[in-house]
């Protein structure tokens, strides 16, 4: 044995030298062979979702989380639902739900100090009044954000909204306003809705029970046309006003006519920016998220949200964490962007991004054990294979994902792109794949693909670079239509099969002697429901925070 062992050491080194020779760096002799599952240095086999993130909502941490570290958008729109009641159809629980609870808690300690300060602000001769924001401050959006607009505000759609008077009250709220009213405050309301939004928004707040709100207390935003102009008292940096100089200097205003304002409330924090009351109080609102720089030389750290977050990637931290403590949706598709070098147009950079970076890394680690598996089992003849998942493992989703889909998968539109070919390889991984092929390893591709997009998802792979799959060792889902027919290898506890037992079964059946009696040296795929289940020597995940498929 020890001469043949000394012959595979020899051989392992040229197989280095391949690897290096395709300029993927970190890769030594120092870097043995591991025989054992999933033991890779520096890249986490837990096959489960993180639930610790770090977040700013800028969308910055894109640059340095790395794609495991960015809360996936699918688990946060889940996240979402839960926390408003909503069953999955984009409506909002009007009865009961954690947001209604939270609101009904925050509302209450909040009516509680109502007395006080009003004694306290007219024993000193001051007129007290509160300003409340519209939108998920009185007004409640949840429907037409979700229902309809699926988180991509459109603003003729809100518009066709306002104008409808469609929005209920925000829960607890519109106790509170007419508490605050009846007890002698003075109540404005300031949006930034604008004046052809005015009668309308002052029609849907009567329409659902608020009782102050009148044409001279409600302050919405200049449209420039006509008599709808900036007004005198608002002056701004550049032509354009940022919310926080719109608003601020509003409530300035309204402190210049005679007002002392005790509280001003609203679910954003450009809302509460700037000065101009005495105390703040932001209302949680996940759903979107509207910055604004704040006012030159005034610091407010107390105004601002939250960095780190905890979250379950089924969605249920939605009941326990508080609309604060999720990540806040906007910020998440700021971050996703960032991290994938996206500008704003829904079209990754394919060049340099911190993706393709983190990629070029996870790859580099990869390819030295992979290799020298691949080739030491071939040269005893156990038949090595690595199995290779398609979406967001070996062709990239991004720009279908985001520029067309806008984050809300379409699988009509994701079939145009399917047979089109339209995908780009996911970075790195042609060159994986060509060293694991070429040190001894069959390709074997398993997808959620189905079998009518089989052929395409092959043209697909060829036209990018990958060389080593064929019809024959490319496993697709069936449709259960004419001879696309669930296979016997494969059962399931359901009619419909999970993603888990489609593939790890298949995986199984991959390693059968029926199914060619490979041995999965390593399986690679983007969704942990890609490599739970077995049947592989080693697991990789690929990052991916763009959907999530349990």
């Amino acid at each position: 044995m020890r001469p043949r062992a000394r012959r595979l050491l020899v051989s392992s080194a040229s197989v280095v030298a391949l690897v290096a020779g395709l300029g993927l760096v970190g890769v030594s002799s120092a870097q043995a062979w591991d025989p054992g599952p999933g033991h890779d240095p520096g890249h986490n086999q837990t096959l489960a979702p993180r639930t610790a993130f770090t977040m700013a909502p800028d969308g910055s941490s894109g640059a340095t989380a790395g794609g495991e570290g960015i809360p996936n958008i699918d688990s946060v729109k889940k996240t979402i639902a839960t926390y408003y009641g909503d069953p999955g159809t984009g409506i909002a629980n009007k009865t009961a739900s954690p947001y209604i609870s939270e609101l009904a808690g925050i509302v209450s300690a909040e009516k509680a100090k109502l007395k006080a300060g009003y004694d306290q602000a007219v024993s000193k001769g001051e007129k007290p009044a509160i300003v409340f924001d519209a939108d998920d401050t009185t007004l409640w959006t949840y429907d037409m954000e979700v229902a309809d607009m699926h988180f991509n505000f459109n603003p003729a759609e809100q518009d066709v909204w306002v104008q409808g008077q469609r929005f209920p009250a925000t829960p607890s709220m519109v106790s509170f306003v007419n508490t605050a009213a009846a007890m002698g405050y003075s109540v404005f309301g300031l949006t930034g809705r604008n004046d052809d939004q005015k009668a309308a928004t002052l029609g849907n707040l009567t329409k659902v029970g608020y009782t102050p709100f009148t044409t001279a207390n409600f302050y919405t935003k200049w449209t420039g046309v006509g008599a709808s102009q900036q007004p005198s008292y608002i002056t701004c940096a550049v032509a354009k006003c940022t919310t926080v100089e719109y608003k601020a200097l509003t409530r300035k205003h309204i402190e210049d006519l005679g007002y002392t304002i005790t509280l001003n409330v609203g679910d954003q924090w450009s809302d509460l920016q700037g000065g101009y009351a005495q105390r703040a109080l932001k209302l949680p609102n996940p759903t979107y998220y509207l910055p604004s720089a704040n006012l030159p030389g005034v610091s407010e750290p107390a105004l601002a949200p939250r960095t780190q977050f905890r979250m379950a990637a089924d969605g249920s931290s939605g009941a326990t964490q508080g609309g604060e403590g999720i990540p806040n949706i906007d910020s998440v598709k700021s971050t996703i962007a960032k991290y994938y070098g996206d500008p704003g147009t829904g079209i990754a950079n394919k060049t340099d991004s911190p993706y393709i970076r983190e990629m070029r890394g996870i790859v580099a680690r990869q390819i030295p054990q992979v290799a020298l598996t691949c080739f030491v089992e071939k040269k005893l003849h156990k038949n090595p294979a690595i199995v290779l998942d398609a979406d967001d493992t070996s062709l990239w989703t991004y720009d279908m994902e985001v520029a067309d889909m806008h984050f809300n998968f379409d699988p009509v539109e994701q079939d145009v792109w399917v047979q089109q070919q339209r995908f780009p390889a996911t970075p790195s991984m042609v060159s994986l794949a060509s060293v694991a092929q070429k040190s001894g390893c069959t390709i074997i591709g398993l997808t959620g693909r189905n079998d009518n997009q089989k052929a395409a998802t092959l043209g697909n792979l060829a036209k990018v670079g990958y060389t080593g799959f064929t019809a024959a060792n490319y496993y697709t889902k069936w449709t259960g239509v004419g001879t696309s027919q669930q296979p016997s290898y494969v059962t399931c506890a359901t009619a419909k099969c999970t993603t888990i037992e489609y593939k790890s079964q298949t995986r199984a059946h991959i390693e059968s002697k029926a199914g060619g009696h490979y041995d999965i040296v390593a399986n690679f795929g983007d969704q942990f429901s890609d490599l739970i289940g077995g049947s592989a020597d080693r697991t990789v995940k690929l990052p991916n925070p763009t959907y999530y498929l349990p």
